[in-house]
C-alpha cells in the first residue's frame, strides 16, 4: 500500500479498484432505470456516477460530473448551505432501510423546482471504498398544491367569517353543530360556544327533533335540500323567516353537512305588501270596470230618448230649415256622445282581453261606406273635403264588420278633429298581394316627432289649448291598433309636423277556403203588417219616445215601467214583440224574460233586450235568459225596424 499524500490514504490495490469499478457499473445499471435524479458520491463528495434523470433535470453533461465535487456542479446550483457538513456527518449505515439524511431545497436555477434530498452513507471496507448514495424527488407540484390548499383554506375561512349569510357546519352523522360563522351569532343571538354540540331544532330552526330528522333524511336521499320561508326563532324569542339551503360533502373522509341560511324577513314583508297591493289594485280594477259599466248604463239611459226624439222629429213632414238644423246638431252630438261611451267601454274590454270578435266573410267596401256615413256629420260640420277611392273588384276579409267599421270611424274622426276647417281627407282602399291596405291621409296639423312613436299608446294626446277644441279622450287610436291586431293586421302612422298625417292599415285578405258561401241574412224592408209591440222601460221618456216611433210606423203599442206590470200587460196584450229594458224595478229584465218564456200563450213572442249594458257577459246573460236580440242603448231605430220586419216575414211565412 502506498503512502497517502496530505494525510489521506490513497487506494492503489488493483483488486479494490476493480471491485469499485464493478460496483459502479452495477449501480449504473440499477439507477439508470430510476425516474428521479440519483447520484453516487465518494467519501469526499466527488461524483462517481449519476443517472439520466439527473443530467436532464440539472442540465449538465456526464463528462462534466465525473469525479467533480458535488458543490462545484452546475455553476453554483449545489451551493446549499451546510450541505457538505450534513452529508459528511451522516453516520455509517449498517441498516440500509433506515433514512440517514433528508433535506428539502429549492433550485431556482433549474426552473424553481423543489427537491427533497435523501442520502445514505456506506463505510469502506477491505473490498470497497466509502460511498454516499443521494436520491432526489421532485416535489414542486406537491408543494404548489399544498400552498394552494393553504391559500384556499385561508380564503374559505375569511369568507366564512365575513359572509352576510349564516353558515352552520354539522357533523352529518350526529347532526350536531361543529362550527358557525359570526353572522349566525348576530342573527340568532347565541355565542359560538352555545351553538357547538347542538342540533338545529334546539336553536330555533325546525319545529322539533322529528322535523329536523325528516329534513336530514330528505338531504341524505337527494344530497341537497332547500326551504323557502322557513320560520326561525331567535334566542330572545323574535320571529324571522329564512331561506335554508343544505348539502353534504366529505372533509378528510368525514361526512359534513353545510347549511346556508339567509334572513329573508324583509323580502317576505315586501312580498306580502306587494300581494296586498296587488289585491287592492285588482279590487280597484274590478270596481273601475263596474263603474265604467254603470257609467255607460247611466249615460246611455238619457241618450236613448234623445235619439228617439230625433227620429220623431225626422218623421215630421212640416220641418222647416231652422228645425232641420237644430235636429241635425242634436243628432250629430248624440252620435258623438254615443261613440265616446262605446270607446270608453271598449278600451276596458280590449286592454283586459275580454273582447270577442264575431268574424264572418265581409266586403271591405261595405264597411268603408257605413263608416263614412257615421263620420260624415263631423266632417260636414268642419267643412272638410273627403275623397274615397274603392277598388272595382271586391276585397273579401274574414273579419268582424262592426269592429272594422269602428276602426275606420275612429281614424276619420281623428283626421277630422286635427285638420283645420276646409281641409282635405283622402281614404283609399286597395289590395297589395295578400293584404288589404287602407290609407287615410289628411292635411291637418300633423304629429310632433316626439309624440309619433307613442301615438297608439292609451291616453296619448298632443298638447292642446285650454278650450280643448279638438276634444277626445286619448283612447281612439289605441282602440284602432288593438282592434287591427285582433284581426292579425297592423297599423302605422306617418307624419311631418304641420304637413298632415297618414295612417296605413294592413289586413289579411280572406283565403279562398274562407270564402265559402254563408247563409244569407234576409233584410226585409221596415214595412209589413202591424205588430203588437210591448215597450218596457223604467225611463218614462225612453218608453214614450220609442212608443211614439213605433206607432208612427203603424204598430200597436203598449207600455210598462216595471217588471210585474210588464208580465201583467203581456198576459193580456199577447204581444208579438217585447222591447224589454234589463234594469227594471220589481223584477229585472232577465227574470221577466224567463217568465215570459214560461207562458204558453206566448209561444212565439220575440224578446229584444234594450239595455245600457253592452259587455259580452251581458249579451251572454241575456241569451241565457231567453232573449232573441240584444240592442245597446241608444239603439239605432233602423235596427229595431229590421227586427220587426223579420218578425213580419216569419209570421207571413207561417
Amino acid at each position: 500500500m502506498s503512502t497517502a499524500k496530505n494525510g489521506e490514504e490513497a487506494i492503489s490495490d488493483p483488486h479494490r479498484e476493480w471491485a469499485l469499478q464493478k460496483a459502479l457499473t452495477y449501480a449504473d445499471d440499477i439507477i439508470a432505470t430510476l425516474r428521479d435524479p440519483f447520484l453516487v458520491l465518494d467519501g469526499e463528495l466527488r461524483v462517481k456516477t449519476a443517472n439520466r434523470a439527473f443530467y436532464d433535470s440539472f442540465g449538465v453533461a456526464k463528462a462534466e460530473t465525473e469525479n467533480c465535487l458535488l458543490y462545484n456542479l452546475g455553476d453554483g446550483v449545489w451551493n446549499i448551505p451546510d450541505l457538505r457538513t450534513l452529508l459528511m456527518a451522516i453516520p455509517h449505515s449498517q441498516a440500509p432501510a433506515l433514512h440517514d439524511f433528508e433535506v428539502q431545497h429549492d433550485f431556482p436555477v433549474i426552473g424553481a423546482k423543489t427537491m427533497v434530498l435523501n442520502a445514505r452513507r456506506f463505510p469502506s471496507d477491505s473490498k470497497s471504498p466509502e460511498l454516499i448514495l443521494l436520491a432526489m424527488e421532485d416535489v414542486t407540484e406537491y408543494k404548489h398544491a399544498e400552498v394552494a390548499l393553504q391559500t384556499s383554506e385561508v380564503r374559505y375561512r375569511r369568507l366564512f367569517q365575513t359572509a352576510r349569510d349564516g353558515i352552520f357546519i354539522l357533523d352529518a352523522n350526529t347532526l350536531k353543530i361543529i362550527d358557525a360563522n359570526p353572522f349566525m351569532t348576530e342573527l340568532l343571538g347565541y355565542s359560538l360556544d352555545e351553538f357547538l354540540g347542538k342540533e338545529l331544532w334546539e336553536i330555533g330552526l325546525f319545529g322539533d327533533k322529528q322535523a329536523s330528522q325528516a329534513a336530514y333524511e330528505d338531504l341524505k336521499e337527494k344530497g341537497y335540500i332547500r326551504y323557502d320561508y322557513l320560520p326561525l326563532e331567535t334566542k330572545d324569542g323574535k320571529k324571522a323567516e329564512v331561506e335554508f339551503v343544505s348539502n353534504v360533502y366529505e372533509v378528510d373522509h368525514r361526512p359534513i353537512a353545510q347549511c346556508n341560511i339567509r334572513d329573508i324577513s324583509e323580502r317576505s314583508r315586501l312580498e306580502r305588501e306587494t300581494q296586498e297591493q296587488a289585491a287592492v289594485l285588482a279590487d280597484l280594477h274590478r270596481r273601475k270596470d263596474e263603474f265604467l259599466a254603470m257609467l255607460s248604463h247611466e249615460l246611455r239611459g238619457p241618450l236613448a230618448p234623445i235619439m228617439n226624439a230625433v227620429h220623431i222629429l225626422r218623421l215630421q213632414k212640416t220641418e222647416n230649415r231652422l228645425q232641420r238644423q237644430a235636429r241635425t246638431v242634436i243628432e250629430r252630438q248624440v252620435g258623438q256622445l254615443t261613440r265616446l261611451v262605446d270607446d270608453l267601454m271598449d278600451v276596458s274590454r280590449i286592454t283586459t282581453g275580454r273582447v270577442r270578435l264575431h268574424k264572418e266573410r265581409v266586403v271591405v267596401s261595405g264597411i268603408v261606406k257605413r263608416a263614412v256615413e257615421t263620420a260624415r256629420p263631423l266632417l260636414d260640420q268642419r267643412r272638410h273635403e273627403l275623397t274615397v277611392s274603392l277598388p272595382p273588384q271586391p276585397i273579401w276579409l274574414n273579419a268582424d264588420a262592426a269592429r272594422l267599421e269602428q276602426v275606420i270611424v275612429n281614424l276619420l274622426t281623428n283626421a277630422g278633429k286635427y285638420t283645420d276647417e276646409g281641409g282635405h281627407i283622402g281614404l283609399t282602399v286597395q289590395q297589395e298581394g295578400d293584404e288589404c291596405v287602407l290609407r287615410l291621409r289628411d292635411t291637418g296639423v300633423g304629429i310632433a316627432p316626439e309624440l309619433l312613436p307613442r301615438i297608439f299608446d292609451l291616453f296619448t294626446q298632443a298638447e292642446r289649448s285650454l278650450d280643448r277644441s279638438q276634444g277626445g279622450l286619448g283612447i281612439g287610436l289605441a282602440l284602432v291598433q288593438r282592434l287591427v291586431e285582433l284581426h292579425q293586421g297592423t297599423v302605422e302612422a306617418f307624419s311631418v309636423l304641420g304637413q298632415g298625417s297618414e295612417f296605413v292599415v294592413r289586413l289579411p285578405v280572406a283565403l279562398a277556403a274562407e270564402l265559402q258561401p254563408s247563409a244569407a241574412t234576409e233584410i226585409a224592408e221596415p214595412i209589413g203588417r202591424p205588430l203588437r209591440v210591448l215597450v218596457v222601460d223604467d225611463n218614462v221618456d225612453t218608453a214614450q219616445t220609442l212608443a211614439l216611433l213605433l206607432e208612427e210606423s203603424g204598430h200597436d203599442v203598449r207600455m210598462g215601467h216595471d217588471g210585474p206590470t210588464a208580465l201583467k200587460v203581456a198576459h193580456a196584450f199577447l204581444p208579438n214583440v217585447v222591447l224589454l229594458d234589463i234594469g227594471l224595478p220589481g223584477l229585472d229584465g232577465y227574470e221577466v224574460a224567463k217568465r215570459l218564456r214560461q207562458q204558453s200563450v206566448l209561444p212565439n213572442v220575440v224578446l229584444v233586450a234594450m239595455t245600457g249594458y253592452g259587455q259580452d257577459t251581458d249579451r251572454q246573460r241575456s241569451q241565457d235568459a231567453g232573449f232573441d236580440h240584444h240592442l245597446v242603448k241608444p239603439a239605432n231605430f233602423d235596427k229595431v225596424q229590421q227586427i220587426l220586419a223579420s218578425v213580419t216575414v216569419a209570421e207571413n211565412t207561417n
